[in-house]
């Protein structure tokens, strides 16, 4: 059974970091892209991060770009996204993704974790 485990959400102040964290069980890690989505309330979810599986390839919202960063750690199964200067506007739900990259293509999704950015 795959599980995406998120971790590292939480209320933050304009200016501020998190770092968020995605443990996967029960897939081949090495195999899969990794991503980080968000939605913020009355908006579609949209890709903030991704990252390829064997971590020489990223790439990120404009929005983002230099201020968040994602990496992974295959030995532990785990991405992260390091968010540095933090916005309100950054404030959504934050989704970790997998994606294979083998056929046939099998894609999972975590259960979301709040990041909420507000004096």
């Amino acid at each position: 059974q795959v599980q995406l485990v998120e971790s590292g959400g939480g209320l933050v102040q304009p200016g501020g970091s998190l770092r968020l964290s995605c443990a996967a069980s029960g897939i081949i890690f090495s195999v899969y892209n990794m991503g980080w989505y968000r939605q913020a309330p009355g908006k579609q979810r949209e890709l903030v991060a991704r990252i390829s599986n064997g971590g020489s390839t990223t790439n990120y919202a404009d929005s983002v770009k230099g201020r968040f960063t994602i990496s992974r750690d295959n030995a532990k199964n785990t991405v992260y996204l390091q968010m540095n200067s933090l916005k309100p506007e950054d404030t959504a739900v934050y989704y970790c993704n997998v994606a294979s990259v083998l056929v046939p293509k099998r894609e999972y999704w975590g259960q979301g974790t709040q990041v909420t950015v507000s004096s």
